[in-house]
């Protein structure tokens, strides 16, 4: 509190007041006095009056005095301190640590989380976000759709009619025919643009959802969990191996860590990052060894990489490989339909010219000398705008809009079912899948460590037994236990229990070494000074860190801490419960290896702690840390259960003809008894064979790793490169393979593999970033559905196929024999332009949201050499052109006498017969190889609604808009016989099915 006579209380006064304030608590806070310092209390400087002002400049209350902060920081030249990398600019800051004074931040315990004082920090420096390009709008779809050649034409063809229909018949009755042609032409491009425009929008919001990634701050005194987009300037980042940089920042403190910034700079060198030589950090790179804590120093568009990024495009038009090879399918379709349409061209024309073409009375349309220019423009029109249509019709586009359907909707509903689409191939490619090669933590297991069993020497202690062991033994465990640690230990004085933060495994021996062996980790630390780390090795398996005690005695010790094998082999004794040393010898290092394996047997991670005493000269001497002649503090067993559900999505794996490879870092024995329980390896299998170390493995030769992949199914003890050469190895065989994994170092694998799932709570932002899809929940079953889902893709593009094919077959048939024999074509250009449009939109909606059900686990995987269109779906759809074609044929020159009507309702007959087929073929789709085409199509709602939207738009063409349509009314018994010629194509479906034929 701060008294000061009333006089003296004037504005200019208090501003000044201000200014001494922030000086004043700008010093207490570098000497890390001011959690001690609440207030300043100054007395009056004048007697003269009896009144007196109050003013708090509590540091917690500092609003009151209008406390504007952060006003020492110029905010230009701290965005571009690290951009610039600039020395100069930190040296006037007073280096690291004294800007994150000034900037409010404590070193140790971050910023607060309150959220009015993260709202300042957003309002000072801005939010961690980039303004994006911008987003094509509406119009630019429909523009897009504008460009097609085959659009054009046909309103071409429209304006002319138009012109010519106008002036022969006058405006009241002239503009129906073009009209018509304008009308469908609209449908088709709205519906065009409109599935575009919100399949681009479905993509930019998957986009945003996989690139809003978590991190590490530190808030409060604890790490929490917090989005990127919600880092802001202050901010102390905790960073490990494989993480991405959130925002520019400086080192703060850590070890041994080395930052790739080739995204930035171009160079593929790691570089390193420390304190005094290279402390600028940043943003949109990556951590590639070691692990610490960054002060973040800008955010958002203040950096390089906000910068760069808002410059860029996203792009939603990413063409899959099914794409590319529809496109062709549809490019070769469309040329065979632009022949026929050219000979319908030519025959029509040839006929028309030479008088063999009549009207509605009965004369021919064309006398030479004596019909009229405007007769001979109209028919002509006429004919070229039916031939078109014929193209438009044999065109397929349908099949692009069906996979942009199928994809866009089975991203969505995958992503319900914990799995995020990074790359849209990875969906169909999935589909086509035949091996999976998995890790085990997190995936196959439940990622919930604990520690079981703790063993001194040949002694056990099981879980919650008591621990009576030498205290300088249990000393030197828990510096093994709580410094050579990536994790953390926060004790909220409001809690009982202490939060701990870092990987299930960390967690896990802090949680243990805190409850059982009574580990202080601030005394630890503060008893303790880490002189040098050695971050944790994939390919060595063990973290070591060089520790010096704070004592008097200044004693030096190494600590090393792997996988229990690896570990036991780098040292020549242990302790025992009284301290005593006893040598490892040939059969003491045979039991304690027995023990190992005994723990490896029960489906236990096994982890050993070693140290060693060092003197000052041989640590002066040493240029990495000893990993010989050391003590063996003892070993843990932390038991890690198999998901419950694992063994039976393992088995649907199985049963649907893909191989399970598990591939592991744990010893042989864990991954036998794991993989057993998994349900990978069976009891009354060849165990020998199915087996390998990741030694073993890369030491075959190449000859004999392409004999023996096949029937390995567990890869124990295995490096990155060992998984990387695997993948490889799978390849050359004809393989497609699937890859799990979650560290830095899975990255080539991930990228290798034909589908890389990273792990979306374990994984790394690199591991992340080289995958195709990231599992949300790191579980297998999530995998296995992923590979459901790529099955229901894959078959649901080919059921739509069997179905436009069916559709563009049976109406180029039509018009081509009744163009010739006739002179005639049953269906018009507006009805074969209502055919294209409800056929190819709403039966690609209707066929592309089929859901995945359990069958297609039962057919074998396609792989990489099954065609698109196998013999089973050219017996379908062959079948139903046939018999479609047949039937109309026949109505068309025999359906006057048939039914005893004039040529007007014949052809509405046809026409609607015709399309009443095609809604009847639908369902006989749905079912490539099942006589019952029923069923489950109760859950199919989408598809019911479709069908019934199809008749009701029908039935209004047919009814209501004859003029627009060119139909006739027809009676409830011609709409009987229509429905019935629909109906028989579902027995003639049964029937065909039962002809057996091979599926290539």
């Amino acid at each position: 509190m701060v008294i000061i006579g009333k006089d003296y209380c004037n504005k200019n006064a208090q501003k000044r007041l201000q200014l001494v304030f922030r000086a004043t608590y700008f010093v207490v806070s570098l000497s890390k006095k001011a959690a001690s310092t609440s207030a300043l209390v100054f007395r009056p400087i004048s007697q003269r009056t009896q009144s007196y002002v109050a003013i708090d400049i509590d540091p917690s209350n500092s609003h009151h005095l209008d406390h504007e902060p952060f006003l020492d920081v110029d905010k230009s030249v701290l965005a571009d301190l690290v951009k610039d990398k600039n020395f100069d600019d930190l040296s006037n800051y007073g280096g690291t640590k004294k800007l994150a004074a000034i900037l409010e931040t404590d070193e140790k315990n971050g910023i607060s989380g309150d959220q009015g004082s993260i709202q300042k920090r957003v309002d000072e420096f801005g939010s961690n976000t980039y303004k994006k390009a911008p987003v094509k709008g509406f119009m630019s779809f429909l523009v897009e759709a504008f460009k097609d050649s085959t659009i054009i034409i046909l309103l071409l063809c429209a304006a002319l009619s138009l012109s010519f229909g106008i002036k022969q018949h006058g405006l009241k009755e002239g503009w129906y025919d073009g009209g018509s042609i304008v009308v469908a032409v609209v449908l088709v491009l709205a519906v065009s643009a409109i599935s575009n425009f919100k399949q681009s929008r479905q993509f930019l919001q998957l986009s945003n959802q996989s690139s809003n990634i978590e991190v590490e701050a530190v808030r409060d005194g604890r790490r929490q969990h917090i989005s990127i987009f919600h880092v802001v300037v202050g901010d102390i980042v905790f960073l490990k191996t494989g993480d991405h940089i959130p925002a520019d920042g400086l080192f703060l403190d850590g070890h041994s860590m080395k930052v790739d910034e080739s995204s930035m700079t171009g160079e593929s060198n790691q570089v390193e990052i420390d304190e005094t030589e290279n402390p600028f950090l940043l943003s949109g790179t990556k951590v590639m060894d070691g692990y610490g804590h960054m002060l973040v120093t800008s955010v958002g568009m203040k950096t390089t990489w906000g910068q760069m990024m808002s410059s860029i495009t996203q792009n939603v038009n990413e063409q899959t490989p099914l794409q590319a090879r529809l496109n062709k399918l549809t490019s070769y379709i469309g040329k065979v339909g632009l022949f026929v349409a050219f000979l319908v061209l030519m025959v029509l024309m040839i006929r028309y010219f030479t008088g063999h073409t009549f009207d509605e009375s009965g004369k021919k349309e064309f006398i030479k000398g004596q019909t009229n220019a405007n007769h001979i423009m109209n028919a002509t029109v006429r004919i070229i705008a039916l031939a078109v249509t014929i193209v438009v019709v044999a065109i397929p586009e349908g099949l692009p809009l069906a996979v942009t359907l199928t994809l866009a909707y089975s991203m969505k509903r995958m992503m319900a079912d914990h799995s995020l689409v990074r790359r849209l191939s990875a969906c169909e490619t999935m589909g086509s899948a035949t091996t999976i090669c998995t890790d085990k933590t997190g995936t196959l297991t439940l990622n919930q460590m604990q520690v079981t069993e703790f063993w001194l020497g040949k002694e056990s202690w099981k879980e919650k037994e008591s621990l009576e062991i030498s205290p300088d033994v249990t000393e030197l465990i828990k510096q093994g236990v709580g410094l050579n640690t990536t994790g953390e230990v926060h004790v909220s004085p409001t809690s009982v229990y202490p939060e701990i933060s870092g990987s299930p495994t960390e967690s896990a021996l802090l949680s243990w070494a805190i409850s059982d062996m009574q580990m202080n980790i601030q005394q630890v630390k503060h008893a303790n000074e880490i002189v040098h780390v050695e971050p944790f090795n994939s390919a060595k398996k063990r973290s070591g860190m060089l520790v010096r005690s704070n004592s008097s005695t200044r004693t030096t010790h190494v600590h090393w801490k792997g996988a229990a094998e690896m570990i036991l082999a780098m040292c020549s004794n242990y302790y025992v419960r009284s301290g005593m040393l006893i040598d490892i010898d040939g059969e003491e290092k045979k039991q304690l290896e027995t023990i190992i394996q005994g723990m490896a047997g029960r489906s236990l991670r096994c982890i050993a702690f070693a140290c060693k005493r060092l003197t000052e000269e041989s640590q002066l001497n040493c240029q990495h840390l000893p990993d010989t002649g050391l003590t063996l503090l003892g070993f843990v067993g932390l038991k890690d259960p198999c998901r419950p559900e694992v063994k039976a999505a393992v088995e649907s794996c199985r049963k649907a003809g893909v191989s399970i490879k598990m591939i592991t870092g744990d010893n042989i024995f864990t991954a036998r008894s794991i993989a057993l329980d998994c349900g990978i390896l069976k009891s009354d299998e060849d165990l020998n064979n199915a087996i390998v170390e990741g030694a073993t493995f890369r030491n075959y030769s190449p000859e004999e790793r392409m004999e023996k992949i096949d029937g390995i199914l567990v890869m124990a003890r295995s490096t990155p490169f060992d998984k990387l050469l695997m993948v490889q190895c799978l390849k050359q065989k004809g393989q497609v393979v699937a890859v799990t994994g979650d560290g830095t170092n899975d990255a080539p694998a991930l990228k290798e593999a034909d589908i890389g799932l990273s792990m979306g709570i374990q994984g790394t932002e690199v591991a992340k970033e080289s995958s195709d899809i990231v599992i949300l929940d790191d579980n297998f079953n999530s995998v296995v559905t992923v590979l459901k889902w790529g099955r229901c893709v894959y078959y649901n593009i080919q059921k739509f196929i069997q179905f436009q094919l069916t559709v563009n077959v049976a109406a180029l048939v039509i018009n081509f024999v009744a163009a010739i024999s006739s002179g005639e074509v049953p269906l018009t250009a507006i009805q074969l332009l209502w055919v294209n449009l409800i056929m190819d939109t709403l039966g690609a909606l209707a066929l592309a949201t089929e859901q995945p059900t359990d069958d297609l686990m039962d057919k074998k995987p396609v792989g990489r050499s099954e065609p698109l269109v196998t013999n089973i779906m050219w017996r379908n759809l062959m079948a139903q052109a046939l018999y479609q074609v047949t039937v109309l044929l026949v109505l068309q020159f025999r359906g006057s006498s048939i039914f005893g009507v004039n040529k007007k309702v014949k052809d509405t007959i046809i026409f609607n017969s015709f399309v009443l087929c095609q809604l009847f073929n639908e369902f006989n789709a749905r079912k490539l190889e099942r006589k019952n085409i029923f069923e489950g199509i109760q859950k199919n709602k989408l598809f019911i609604g479709i069908v019934g939207i199809t008749v009701v738009l029908q039935v209004i063409m047919v009814e209501f808009l004859q003029r627009f349509a060119n139909t006739k009314r027809l009676n409830w018994e011609q709409w009987l016989a229509c429905i019935t010629i629909a109906a028989l194509s579902w027995p003639i479906g049964w029937l065909v099915k039962c002809i057996p034929v091979s599926r290539e």
